[in-house]
């Protein structure tokens, strides 16, 4: 309970400097929301304008695409905020030498990395785009939105963000082991999910899309729950599969994350020098 008491109260402050930090200035306040709301849309126009020209592409409907684009936003909305400063790019704190920080604090290290990334209010633009994308498609698609399909939504958003953050983790713990070449790995990691997450991967054959569920799970992200939550495969066990991914990469990351912490304890951080700059 205390723990629990703790981390509510870690969550609330983050989120109260987060909104303060918006607000600090109307002009401010109105530029920074248009401005993510224009790059988070243009990041799916593509997608969107080929829907649009062709009425769908392969077995999806233009709206379906639309419902697609819309859940991948709020996926990744939702691991915008709350992830944010670096939690998601944990390679940078690992190979810069930021841990350091984290570790002198009197807070256990996860208990840092599950609220220092709060940002409700500052990271909320892309998440506000997904959410209009998914009311501009429910009109136009016959949802039976029961409960428990809201249940199976909220679950799916859940692991489909789960997802990119424990395979960033993964990758990022190289920067344990080699500091300077891995600090940026988890960039373009990210960047790629970013740029194929509005792909439908129905068209692929078998070995791609296992790939690209398995191995670089961008199928995850927003593909394969969508297919699942708009009835194109309705399978009762097509809803776990993305939960249970999450829970398996998740698994993975927390045990190579442990190793290199072990391995951290023993070598320490390499890259500060005595007058305190990063080499």
């Amino acid at each position: 309970m205390h723990t629990l008491i703790r981390l509510a109260q870690l969550w609330r402050l983050y989120a109260w400097l987060d909104l303060v930090w918006v607000v600090r200035s109307f002009r401010f306040f109105v530029l920074y929301y248009i401005g993510f709301a224009v790059v988070a849309l243009a990041s799916i126009a593509g997608m969107a304008l080929l829907a649009e020209r062709f009425d769908g592409v392969g077995i999806w409907s233009k709206w379906q695409i639309v419902f697609l684009l819309g859940y991948g936003s709020v996926a990744d909305g939702l691991l915008e905020m709350l992830c944010g400063f670096n939690i998601v790019h944990i390679s940078r704190r690992i190979g810069r030498g930021q841990l350091d920080h984290m570790l002198i604090q009197p807070q256990p290290i996860w208990v840092m990395l599950v609220t220092e990334g709060v940002n409700p209010f500052g990271s909320s633009n892309i998440m506000l785009t997904g959410v209009a994308l998914l009311v501009w498609a429910w009109g136009h698609l016959a949802i039976d939105a029961t409960a428990g399909w809201w249940g199976w939504f909220a679950l799916n958003v859940v692991a489909s963000a789960a997802v990119v953050v424990a395979y960033n983790f993964i990758w990022g713990s190289l920067a344990f082991w080699a500091p300077r070449a891995a600090e940026e790995v988890n960039t373009p990691l990210k960047r790629m999910f970013d740029q194929l997450t509005i792909f439908p991967l129905d068209g692929l054959g078998g070995a791609a899309r296992a790939g690209l569920l398995a191995g670089v799970p961008i199928g995850f992200m927003a593909w394969y729950p969508s297919r699942f939550l708009l009835g194109l495969d309705a399978t009762p066990l097509a809803g776990l599969v993305t939960p249970l991914a999450a829970v398996a990469f998740l698994v993975v990351a927390a045990l190579i994350f442990r190793r290199g912490m072990q391995h951290y304890m023993r070598a320490g951080s390499q890259r500060y020098r005595a007058m305190g700059h990063r080499s």
